[in-house]
């Protein structure tokens, strides 16, 4: 059984998955412009894809999410800090840096 901060983690990494997916997916493509620049937009897939991954490896409670967990903070804080460069997605900023927190908390 997972412990209650874990089960927190897990949530805020789905979270941020969905918000930097569907942020990217709809806001960043009908912007255009910078929020479709590649670095910006292959940031944003990756910060997806690595919340989806640290949530997994902590689900199926492996001692190794505490690496994806680390990865996961690093990775977030990035994209919060480049979402909030370009502007207009103060949500994606918010769930990231979120995540970043939970994750390096997890990763400790």
């Amino acid at each position: 059984m997972l412990s209650a901060e874990m089960t927190r983690c897990v949530e805020t990494c789905l979270k941020c998955y969905a918000t930097c997916l569907e942020t990217a997916m709809n806001h960043c493509l009908e912007a255009g412009g910078k929020h479709t620049e590649p670095r910006h937009f292959r940031l944003m897939m990756a910060c997806a894809e690595i919340c989806r991954t640290a949530a997994h490896f902590m689900l199926v409670n492996t001692p190794h999410h505490k690496h994806t967990c680390a990865e996961c903070a690093e990775i977030c804080n990035e994209c919060a800090d480049d979402c909030a460069r370009i502007g207009g997605m103060d949500e994606c900023v918010r769930q990231c840096r979120a995540c970043a927190q939970s994750c390096a908390a997890m990763a400790a």
